[in-house]
Order: C-alpha cells, then sequence, then structure tokens
C-alpha cells in the first residue's frame, strides 16, 4: 500500500509575504473550515478506539498519549484537563512526549527520533496489558511514536494512533488506527495548523466521550469537575441551584459542607439537608 505524506505537501497558496494581513487570515480560515469535515470523516474510527479505551478504564486500567513536538503537548493538554474537568485522578489519563517534560516548553533536538525512549517513559508508569496506549502524529513517521506502539503490541497492550496521514506506518502498527486526512497546510509543512487542529478536535472526543460513558458527567453538567478557583465554584453553585430548584444562597451553603456537586447532589436528594 502507498504512503503520501499529504501533511508535507506543497501549500495550496503562495507569495505568503506578498499577502495582507486581511488575505493572510482569511486564507488561513478558509484551510481551517475544512478540518472538522476531515474529522467527521474519521468517526468510526474514533468510536471503536474510544470503545476499548472505555472497557479497559472501566477495570480500572489508564490512557496514555505519546507524541513529539506539537502532537506531544496536545496529548499532554488534553491529559492535563481531565483530572479538573471530571474529577479523575491525574494517573487516569497521562501524556507523554519524546524529550520529557522539558520539551513541553522548548524543543528538544532529536528526542523524536529515539526508538527506545517511549517504552521507557511507559515503562516509568509501569504499563501493562490493562492500558490503553493512543500515539500521537501528524506525519505518521515519528520513530518515538511508532516504536512505543510497536512495543506495546509485543507486550499486548491495546494501541490506537492520531495521524493526518493515510496509510503511514504509525497506521500500520497501530490496532486502532485514526486518519484525519486535512491536507496541505497553509504554510508548507507546518503540522500545528490544520493537523494540530484536527488533532485537537479528535482528543476532546476522546477524552469527553470515555469520561461520559465513564460516569462522569450528569446531564451535561461537569458534576465532578474540582473546585480549584472562584469561576469553577461559582458554576457549581450555580449548576447545584438549577439541579436542586434551591436558591444561589443554599446551593452555596450545600457546596460548602460537600465540597463536590455530585456529593452535594446525592445528599441532598437523600434527605441530608443540614445547614440548608
Amino acid at each position: 500500500m502507498s504512503f503520501t505524506k499529504t501533511t508535507e505537501q506543497d501549500s495550496h497558496y503562495n507569495h505568503l509575504e506578498k499577502m495582507t494581513i486581511t488575505e493572510i487570515l482569511t486564507n488561513i480560515n478558509t484551510e481551517d473550515k475544512t478540518v472538522p469535515l476531515a474529522v467527521e470523516k474519521a468517526l468510526p474510527q474514533i468510536e471503536v478506539l474510544v470503545e476499548q479505551i472505555v472497557k479497559k478504564l472501566q477495570l480500572g486500567g489508564r490512557l496514555f498519549y505519546i507524541g513529539a513536538g506539537t502532537s506531544g503537548r496536545l496529548g499532554i493538554l488534553d491529559a492535563s484537563e481531565c483530572p479538573p474537568t471530571f474529577g479523575v485522578s491525574h494517573n487516569v489519563v497521562i501524556g507523554l512526549i519524546a524529550g520529557g517534560d522539558n520539551a513541553i516548553r522548548k524543543a528538544v533536538e532529536f528526542a523524536e527520533d529515539s526508538t527506545t525512549q517511549a517504552w521507557d517513559d511507559l515503562c516509568d508508569y509501569n504499563i501493562s496489558d490493562k492500558d490503553v496506549v493512543v500515539g500521537i502524529a501528524a506525519s505518521g513517521t515519528t520513530p518515538y511514536v511508532i516504536a512505543g506502539l510497536k512495543k506495546c503490541n509485543q507486550e499486548n497492550i491495546i494501541t490506537g494512533c492520531i495521524t493526518c496521514n493515510h496509510n503511514s506506518p504509525l497506521s500500520k502498527t497501530a490496532q486502532y488506527p485514526i486518519e484525519a486526512i486535512v491536507g496541505p497546510e497553509f504554510v508548507t509543512g507546518s503540522s500545528r495548523m490544520k493537523a494540530g487542529t484536527a488533532q485537537k478536535l479528535i482528543l476532546n472526543m476522546i477524552s469527553t466521550a470515555t469520561m461520559a460513558q465513564l460516569g462522569k458527567v450528569k446531564g451535561n453538567k461537569m458534576v465532578d469537575m474540582q473546585l480549584s478557583n472562584d469561576k469553577l465554584v461559582d458554576r457549581a453553585i450555580r449548576m447545584l441551584s438549577s439541579e436542586l430548584n434551591i436558591n444561589e444562597q443554599q446551593a452555596k451553603l450545600l457546596l460548602d459542607k460537600h465540597k463536590n456537586v455530585r456529593l452535594a447532589i446525592q445528599n441532598y436528594k437523600n434527605g441530608n439537608q443540614k445547614n440548608q
């Protein structure tokens, strides 16, 4: 099967330096509009991977994202948002990047070319066949990611991937590949743009669908979110007021007592309404 790296193909636009700001913005926006359509075509692939993730997490497993550069950072971003949004432990969804935490802010030269580091990084977390590992690479050719998934396959660990090229080496390695074919970038080869946007959309889908299936959402509310700032406390008070049909002062007293929206709702409905 042939492999064409469309993420590296020449841009549909030329002489970017001669464009006005309006032209640059308009053309980027035109290209960005194609991304959700590319993701839509990948929905069946996303679904089967999410099904596997949910099964493993229901049994106490974990979800790992591994990637390099922009892809690695996007995985870390999604993983880092799961605890405050859904109230899960930081050990449930874990993002790893080639080059380690230093690479989150600054590129680490040649880190993505290692064929051993990804497995070493996963072993630091005692990876096992209870877990799922999703490799993220726009090109689908990143050695760090491919080698990591190959080793996981050998160890009977479920593997998935998110890439933006068809029939890439990464897609052929992952048991559950996701391919969002976004085509050439506005700036040739700059996969932080459309490819990065597609990856972010897919990561949103994976984590949100998984957490909803695990019961971490009630109705359409984040009832397990961490109350880590005033904005979230205010949101929690409004959620309680709406859900329980009580005024905001009552909701605040309830939240002060239980420190969690879900617990507050459960206790109120069970008749434990002291200090209201």
